[in-house]
């Protein structure tokens, strides 16, 4: 588990896979952003995206479990804001992965226990193009601060 004293400016983070099918596009549409073209290939190709593509809100989510999984940070990745960006669709076949680099390291001035890590994040299929772009700012424990895998830890 990694704390703020752990990180540093250029610090990356590279992470598994995960591959996108035609099933698991229409699930999440089905459930969260049912709109056509990501509930059928047919409909998707009278679309904009000229076939199915996977709601901007899923690759955010799986960009998310892939961070949480490559990025071992004690206290949890604990957001204070995102800028998402999708720059190109996602489609059946990708497979994702995430690189993820640290812009900044900010101890707390008012409060030493913690301090803020800005991150910038890439998720990228397997030729290399980028699908989606996550900038955020993370709150980050010290390891003085008795968090511990994710649980606090009272002394």
């Amino acid at each position: 588990m990694l704390y703020l004293d752990d990180l540093k400016i250029g610090d990356r983070f590279i992470s598994e896979t995960y591959a996108i099918t035609d099933e698991n596009i229409i699930a999440f549409a089905e459930h969260y952003d049912p709109q056509p073209f990501h509930l059928s290939d047919t409909a998707a190709k009278e679309s904009f995206f000229g076939g199915l593509a996977a709601s901007g809100w899923q690759v955010g989510s799986i960009t998310m479990r892939l961070i949480a999984h490559s990025f071992p940070v004690a206290s949890g990745i604990i957001g204070g804001g995102v800028d998402l960006r999708w720059l190109t669709p996602t489609r059946p076949g990708d497979i994702l992965h995430v690189e993820t680099e640290i812009l900044e390291v900010i101890p707390s001035k008012s409060k030493p226990d913690r301090g803020v890590v800005k991150i910038h994040a890439k998720t990228i299929n397997q030729h290399g193009e980028t699908r989606q772009t996550f900038d955020s700012s993370l709150l980050v424990f010290r390891a003085s601060a008795g968090i511990k895998g994710g649980i606090f830890a009272p002394s």
